[in-house]
């Protein structure tokens, strides 16, 4: 049981999430429990002031192997960490908390923001935005549901 006392939810190895407080209702996450923050594709990030308190705007191409859908994006910025990618390579990135919706539930998430267009996901889901909510099931895609290329379409008009 989760810290909600609710049972996990059970999610193959990439899932269907969505942000909608940034208005991303559909992104694809490579599920990687070894991975310790989640990270989402972004491009032109900038920082700004508003309200005396540091934010970022930045654009997402949520879709993959798609870069003429584009949401233009704004979050509070909480962090600035340095990451070390799978390949080895260290990168300072901007890190936003937002809330991450999957399965019909929806929990505050950190995310860092870096591009991702050599990586075959737009989005990874890291083991801290899982603790305590789900078990994976590494031979299953979309346990949740997948998204037709048409809905897709449909939801970025």
């Amino acid at each position: 049981m989760n810290q909600l006392n609710e049972p996990k939810m059970v999610i193959g190895s990439d899932e269907w999430c969505a942000f909608t407080s940034i208005e991303i209702p559909a992104i694809k996450a490579r599920v990687d429990s070894g991975a310790k923050t989640s990270s989402m594709h972004a491009v032109n990030i900038q920082k700004f002031s508003h309200n005396d308190k540091q934010w970022v705007r930045f654009e997402v191409h949520p879709l993959q192997k798609n870069k003429k859908v584009t949401v233009h994006c704004e979050a509070p910025l909480i962090d600035q960490r340095v990451i070390k990618s799978s390949s080895g390579d260290k990168e300072q990135r901007p890190v936003i908390r937002i809330p991450l919706s999957l399965g019909g539930k929806s929990w505050e998430v950190e995310v860092t923001l870096t591009n991702r267009d050599s990586m075959g996901y737009r989005m990874l889901l890291g083991r801290e935005a899982m603790n305590g909510r789900v078990l994976i099931d590494p031979e299953g895609q979309c346990l949740l549901g997948d998204r037709q290329l048409d809905e897709l379409k449909s939801l970025y008009q």
